[in-house]
């Protein structure tokens, strides 16, 4: 049977992962942490050993930090193991070394797990794609108080995918910070907005809006086992494919 690896097995989300793979009968290879001496679960040891835990695992999930990523990516390299990141806050640094071991192994990277988001960021695509520039896009997101990065991973994620419906890079077309007097929008902008407070999973409203009309359409995470459903979803389909990087829509058959 598939077994997993998890690494950042202490977070949050790690822990969510650990949860959601316990209750479904799947075995799990164990953890890698800044905290070894810690336990994820009952009889499921975290150590600090990235290498090893990748040559007992079938598969291993990375929802830990950026600044691990090089180290989790060699150690999957080496074992010749799948691996799904949905670390957030990553560059353009990081996305060249997952370029670099997809032309290796197998690796699913994405900025949100839930197969709901996913959907969501395939219906706002295609809306890009059928509406044209004189529709503005503004993409807000609110997520709890301790999360460090912003606009999130999701928000981004649905950027590009609007991006992509209207034939534009994102990097090109993204506002995200309007502070003072700004002056007009920009014809064609991708605004982003980010707000933090309370215990909140993950809220993210996508609005096209345009003269006398507007569409909303939105996701609310209501906690993150959505999230390491997702993440365990996408590792079981993730055995099956050759070396290569994949995102979300290979899960869903999009």
């Amino acid at each position: 049977m598939t077994s997993i690896g998890i690494f950042g097995a202490g977070g949050r989300m790690g822990r969510a992962i650990a949860a959601v793979a316990m209750e479904a009968g799947l075995p799990i290879a164990g953890g890698t942490d800044r905290t070894p001496e810690d336990e994820i679960a009952p009889g499921i040891a975290i150590s600090a050993d990235p290498l090893a835990l990748a040559e007992r695992a079938d598969v291993l999930i990375d929802f830990s930090v950026p600044g691990a990523l090089s180290t989790h990516l060699d150690a999957c390299i080496a074992a010749r193991k799948p691996i799904l990141i949905g670390t957030t806050g990553l560059e353009a640094v990081h996305h060249a070394l997952i370029d670099e071991a997809a032309a290796l192994i197998p690796v699913l990277q994405t900025g949100n797990t839930s197969l709901g988001v996913n959907l969501l960021a395939a219906l706002v695509e295609q809306a890009a794609a059928g509406l044209a520039e004189d529709w503005d896009i503004e993409i807000v997101e609110m997520h709890h108080r301790h999360k460090v990065d912003a606009p999130s991973g999701t928000a981004l994620l649905l950027g590009e995918a609007a991006a992509r419906g209207r034939g534009i890079a994102l990097a090109d077309h993204s506002d995200r910070g309007r502070d003072g007097i700004t002056g007009a929008r920009e014809p064609g902008a991708i605004g982003f907005a980010a707000l933090r407070g309370g215990s909140v999973a993950g809220d993210h409203q996508v609005i096209f809006a345009t003269e006398g009309e507007r569409i909303e359409i939105g996701h609310r995470a209501e906690n993150r086992s959505i999230f390491a459903r997702g993440a365990v979803k996408g590792a079981r389909w993730l055995l099956g494919q050759p070396a290569g990087r994949y995102d979300m829509k290979g899960v869903l058959g999009l």
